[in-house]
């Protein structure tokens, strides 16, 4: 075989070696590109038309904290703002239409984390061997500390331009011996010496004595510690007083550090001084001002103390000694409620309703029941505590001990209301009365009348003016509910106790455990709730239903009824036993129509009422309706009344109701029967107390308090003239 033809033999062999070669050649150049695009802090990637990676280096996944796996295929929208997903499509857009490259575009992108980073970015088009643009290269380097480092600065450059710029405290560079070596403009505004006085002048010449002696002091201790210190920086402030050329002075508050030379001796002092004249005087007016309060905090009669929102006490004055019996100095500092140890602590639950709703109570009255102060009687208000800015921090409680002023009330003046029970009649200042002694006691109350009388407001009264105010009130409609509801809904009852007993359920006596239970209408009860009434009035426990375990509870029991239960005793309708259990005390609620001459303050009472609820402006009502009321027998008593009101407003759209305004059944009541006596005749003269009253009540027009009184103004006139 020739040459030739071996050469020619041999020749694909060859071939298919050199492109082996060349293959991984090419390989191993790819991998030492890809080795050096790693080894790169900056980002490069590419992606294809789409947006989607097809390729990134090392430093872009160590930008992202994902590794190159989950970051191959992902849309660039996943790594930046909506925004900023927005421009780069711009971008590429423009790109693949002039094929210009974009270079050092500044974007946000945001890690696996959610934290924004900045790049500086450059973005061109990649194209293939046919020249054909099949995707986006693109280049970042991530600034976000370069861009945070510039932001800083220039916010500092800022701050300084700013303060530069706005200097106004004075500015003095002194030598060891404290003379003047430089001082800022703002120094001779403020001192009104020349720069040449100033330097000519000894600092004892501008500091009053006490000030120099001062600074002197402070000066050579600090001195003495910078020489033996070389790293010592003083944080010394003074507050000295200054002479002006003009014999005034001011005050500055002063702080200075030393300059050193290059062995850390110092050589010099640098002071700032801030003009604090106006901050001085105004601290010795808020002194004399804190004075004078202190003064009054100590003489006023009613004991204050202050307490923060953990009930700590803040302050008290000397009052609260004399009110509460406890010294001033043993309850700073301490919890309120330790403090209480000679009463019934019902402050603490005053105080408690203000710290927890930030609402004011007022003039809440309770008998103290102080083992040293026997039938006190105080008025409690309380309110939040405030700091300048209306941060709350806390409350203030006042007592005012109106233990004279209450036996004065009784015995001196008649009062028109009782918490919200309307009336000034005889019968009702006795029942004020009583309710007085009611209030501070747990006694059982059996509360009579008619449908309408009020029996309802006067078991609140009872509550509220008593020690159990802020605990629970609960009321039971005894007529309304069937035996077993009944039980069910006093004692409750366990799970399974009778069909429909899914869970258990607390009764109404445990929901108003430490507070109050009204028995409404208890005249209407089986004897077996009796029964197990009279159990819980006698040991305070009782059984739910389905269980047979006691359980104790601490609750006032008040009832009501309209109905005659003595005369229900002797039908033998209603326990004797349970009878005289919760007929300790009666107040019994006398009809509207033995009353009469309320009508004119419960008619006012309601004019407001509905006044401000329905959003009109009545004025008060006419003569004939006046005698119209008088006149009728009101068998639904308050009630009715307080309907009838309601009814009238609905339709009355000026200032005064007239007799159209009133329901038909009243309009035409028949009055040819025996009428019943009216006020007038009732009560043959008005006394000077009741024409000031009237006056009062409507503003000093003498027609509308003829009106309220139910007389005519001329008849009005002629009293005036009489008194």
């Amino acid at each position: 075989m020739t040459t030739d033809e071996k050469q020619k033999k041999d020749a694909p062999k060859t071939q298919q070696l050199d492109q082996s070669e060349l293959i991984a050649s090419l390989q191993e150049s790819l991998k030492r590109y890809e080795t050096i695009l790693d080894d790169l802090d900056v980002y490069m990637g590419e992606t294809d038309l789409e947006g989607n990676i097809t390729f990134i280096n090392d430093a872009g996944c160590r930008m992202m904290e994902l590794s190159r796996k989950k970051l191959l295929g992902l849309h660039y929208k996943f790594w930046t703002t909506p925004e900023t997903a927005e421009r780069i499509r711009q971008i590429y857009e423009k790109i693949y239409i002039t094929g210009i490259p974009v270079k050092n575009v500044v974007f946000e992108v945001i890690d696996k984390h959610g934290r924004q980073r900045m790049v500086d970015q450059s973005i061109s088009v990649i194209r293939n061997a046919e020249g054909v643009i099949t995707g986006f290269r693109n280049v970042a380097l991530d600034i976000t500390d370069r861009k945070e480092a510039e932001d800083k600065l220039r916010k500092s450059e800022a701050r300084y331009r700013l303060l530069a710029d706005n200097m106004t405290d004075a500015v003095w560079m002194m030598d060891i011996n404290l003379n003047v070596l430089y001082a800022s403009p703002s120094v001779k505004k403020l001192i009104g010496y020349t720069n040449e006085e100033i330097k000519q002048r000894t600092p004892e010449s501008f500091l009053t004595p006490e000030s120099f002696n001062n600074a002197m002091a402070v000066f050579s201790e600090e001195v003495i510690k910078a020489k033996a210190d070389p790293s010592y920086l003083p944080i010394r402030t003074l507050e000295l007083e200054f002479y002006r050329k003009n014999g005034t002075t001011y005050w500055s508050e002063s702080t200075f550090s030393f300059i050193r030379d290059e062995n850390g001796i110092p050589v010099s002092i640098l002071a700032e001084g801030r003009d604090i004249t106006d901050r001085k005087e105004a601290e010795d007016k808020l002194a004399e001002h804190r004075s004078r309060l202190e003064a009054i905090f100590r003489s006023v009669k009613d004991a204050i103390i202050t307490v923060d929102p953990n009930l700590m006490v803040i302050e008290a004055n000397k009052s609260t000694e004399n009110i509460c019996g406890t010294e001033v100095k043993e309850i700073i500092g301490k919890e309120f409620p330790r403090c209480q140890r000679h009463c019934n602590q019902a402050c603490h639950e005053v105080l408690r309703q203000t710290l927890e709703k930030k609402t004011a109570i007022k003039e809440y009255r309770i008998e103290c029941d102080n083992q040293h102060r026997l039938q006190q009687i105080v008025s409690l208000s309380s309110s939040s505590l405030l700091d300048p800015q209306g941060k709350f921090m806390g409350a203030v409680l006042v007592i005012r001990d109106i233990t004279l002023l209450r036996d004065l009330e009784r015995e001196l003046r008649e009062r028109n209301q009782f918490q919200n029970i309307i009336g000034r009649n005889k019968k009702m200042q006795d029942i004020y009365s009583l309710l007085e002694d009611l209030a501070t006691v747990d006694t059982t109350v059996l509360v009579t009348g008619e449908s309408g009388t009020g029996k309802e407001l006067v078991a609140r009264a009872l509550h509220y003016s008593g020690k159990r105010a802020f605990k629970p009130f609960i009321t039971v409609s005894c007529s309304a509910l069937a035996e077993s509801l009944l039980e069910s809904e006093l004692f409750g009852h366990v799970k399974g106790a009778f069909t429909g007993a899914i869970r258990d359920k607390q009764g109404r006596f445990q929901v108003a455990d430490g507070g109050t239970i009204l028995l409404d209408e208890i005249g209407d009860i089986s004897p077996l709730i009796q029964l197990k009434l009279l159990r819980v009035l006698q040991e305070r426990e009782f059984e739910r239903v389905g269980e047979s375990t006691p359980q104790k509870v601490n609750v006032r029991v008040i009832a009501n009824t309209n109905k005659d239960l003595k005369e229900k005793v002797n039908r033998g309708e209603f326990r004797s036993d349970l009878y005289y259990r919760l007929k300790v005390v009666e107040v019994a609620l006398p009809p509207l129509r033995e009353r009469l001459e309320d009508l004119p303050l419960l008619i006012d009472h309601f004019r407001q009422s509905f006044n401000e609820r329905l959003k009109k402006n009545v004025e008060g009502i006419s003569n004939e309706v006046l005698s119209t009321f008088m006149n009728y027998t009101w068998p639904g008593n308050v009630r009715e009344l307080e309907h009838v009101m309601e009814h009238a407003f609905v339709l009355c759209h000026g200032a005064t109701i007239t007799i159209h305004h009133l329901p038909a059944d009243l309009r035409h009541y028949d009055y040819s029967g025996e009428k019943l006596p009216s006020r007038l005749q009732t009560k043959k003269r008005l006394d000077i107390e009741e024409i000031l009253d009237a006056l009062k009540k409507t503003g000093g027009n003498k027609a509308k308090a003829a009106q309220l009184l139910g007389i005519s103004r001329q008849t009005f006139y002629r009293k005036i003239n009489a008194k």
